[in-house]
Formats: structure tokens, C-alpha cells, sequence
């Protein structure tokens, strides 16, 4: 088995415009009213304020400052239309469900000027409530945002499982139940276990079935000197498995919303990765007369 992760960033929220109309009676202020949040919201992320003179200060809150005195406003008048306005009962969920999330919006703010760090479950965006920030260690971009995905391939760079998490799980936690989720889809446990220093711990050792061949856990010495060369061989392809995945198969950017849309998204591009890769290998002659009769490619 061999590991990698991506992160599916969702796209950028869309820019709202404006039409001229007459209003009255009508669910347009609740509209206009989340545009304008909306536009509030891209305002505390956007990379300009860091750029921006204004905000250079020895105070590094001061453009959530700003930011906070124009939403705490546009807030208040939302909640007034959600209560005030006559609307479908779809549209008052929606509109009820929003609130909720610009509620909690309102709370994090509070809790980053009054000084935390940390705070759990941070949003980065009013259309993808499970995007989490997400930071690999990598010079550019240094922060990214979206969810995770943990896949497995075999040895021919088929992708056999992928997982779809919220936020940045330790890969230590996740060896175990992805070894067991490979060997369920396979039917049968790998010969060999090839993964980076993330997975490496004492236990994810001990977890290991002891019919597993070599274990390779991002250390040549985890292994006999006979199997270094494929252990590393193994490992240097998943890289590439993994950049093939991201770049040309759909995994940089997911584009469905949430956790479930991400999930979605990521079986549609897995069946595309692997009818891709077992088009190459058709063509390269490099699939076994067995794998061709099973797939009906050949009559045995």
C-alpha cells in the first residue's frame, strides 16, 4: 500500500451585483442584506488588507477591527429582515440556517480580538462551512483551504481508496483504518506497506498485520537491505501517483460544496484516474491475461 493526501480547495465565492428594482413586500432586502455580508466576509480574508497601508500597524487586529464595525451593523439589520419578512418556509430555513452561521461568524470574531489563538472549528467561508485552513509546510501557498483526502494505490497506480476528512487529521491516527479499509477493498492484505515519516509510530508498527512482508514507514532501515531499492522505488512513484491525481485528474479543486459535495467529487474523479490508468496500461501490453479475462477485455 501506498499513501498520499491532497486538499480540494473549494472555488472562490462568486461576486453579487445590484439590479434596480421596487422592493416592497418583496424578499429582496434578506437577499441584498446576505450580498452584502458576503462582500464583508471576502473583506477579512481578502489578501489586499494585509497589503493595504491601513492595516500596516503594530496592531496586527486592526483590519478585524475594521472589519468587525462594518458586520456587527449589516448583521443586526439581517436578523431584523429574517424576523420582519414574510417569506416561503424554504426560504426561511435557508435564511434561519444563515443566521446561524453568522452567529457563530459574529463569536469568533469576538474570541479573535479578545486574543485566542486557537479557535475550534474556524470558518473561512459562508459557502463551504467544512473548509478548514490547511497547512502542509510547503513555501507557496503557504495556507490553503479546503478538506482533505487520503488515498491508497497499488504498485501499478491504481487508486484503490480515498477518504475525504474535514480539517488536517494526523496521519499517525489515520494508518490503521486506511490499512484495513485497502485490505477490505482488495479482499486481501498488501505485501508490502510503503508510506512517508507522517505515518511513522511504535503503535501504527505493532497495528500491523505480521502476513504484511515489509513495512516501510519513510525510514530505508525499516526494512531488509534486499527491499530498500523497491521500498524506495515504491514510494518515489506514489509521489508521482499523487501529482498525476492533482493536477490531472481533478483533485486540486473540488467543484461541489461541502464535505458530502468533496466526497462526491472525489469518487467521480477516482473512476476517472483509474479508467485513465487502466487505458495506459492497455495500450503499454503491461495488464496479465488473467486481469484481461476478468474484465471481458479477453475470452479465456
Amino acid at each position: 500500500m501506498s499513501e498520499g493526501t491532497a486538499v480540494a480547495v473549494p472555488s472562490r465565492p462568486t461576486t453579487y451585483t445590484r439590479e434596480s428594482r421596487s422592493h416592497e413586500g418583496s424578499a429582496w432586502p434578506l437577499q441584498r442584506g446576505v450580498h452584502a455580508l458576503h462582500t464583508v466576509f471576502l473583506f477579512r480574508l481578502s489578501p489586499k488588507v494585509a497589503k493595504n497601508p491601513r492595516f500596516l500597524t503594530n496592531d496586527s487586529n486592526a483590519y478585524l477591527i475594521e472589519f468587525y464595525a462594518l458586520f456587527m451593523p449589516a448583521l443586526d439589520v439581517f436578523r431584523t429582515y429574517v424576523r420582519a419578512l414574510a417569506m416561503p418556509k424554504k426560504t426561511r430555513t435557508h435564511a434561519a440556517n444563515l443566521l446561524s452561521v453568522l452567529s457563530m461568524l459574529e463569536t469568533q470574531t469576538q474570541q479573535k480580538l479578545a486574543g485566542e489563538q486557537h479557535i475550534a472549528n474556524r470558518l473561512v467561508s459562508l459557502d463551504e462551512l467544512d473548509a478548514r485552513p490547511i497547512k502542509k509546510g510547503k513555501a507557496h501557498p503557504s495556507c490553503e483551504f479546503g478538506t482533505t483526502i487520503q488515498m491508497t494505490f497499488n504498485r501499478q497506480g491504481f487508486l484503490i481508496t480515498t477518504e475525504n476528512f474535514i480539517g488536517q487529521p494526523n496521519d499517525k491516527t489515520l494508518y490503521s483504518g486506511t490499512l484495513q479499509l485497502f485490505t477490505a477493498r482488495m479482499e486481501r492484505a498488501p505485501d508490502h506497506v510503503v508510506t512517508d515519516l507522517g505515518f511513522r509510530s511504535r503503535q501504527n508498527f505493532k497495528n500491523t498485520p505480521e502476513t504484511i512482508g515489509s513495512v516501510f514507514l519513510g525510514r530505508s532501515d525499516d526494512v531488509e537491505a534486499e527491499q530498500r531499492d523497491f521500498c524506495r522505488s515504491a514510494r518515489s512513484a506514489t509521489e508521482g501517483f499523487i501529482a498525476v491525481a492533482k493536477h490531472l485528474r481533478g483533485f486540486g479543486r473540488s467543484l461541489y460544496r461541502g464535505l458530502q459535495g468533496d466526497r462526491i467529487w472525489t469518487l467521480v474523479c477516482q473512476t476517472a484516474y483509474n479508467l485513465k490508468k487502466l487505458v495506459q496500461l492497455y495500450r503499454q501490453e503491461r495488464l496479465t491475461e488473467e486481469s484481461l479475462v476478468k474484465l471481458g477485455l479477453l475470452v479465456g
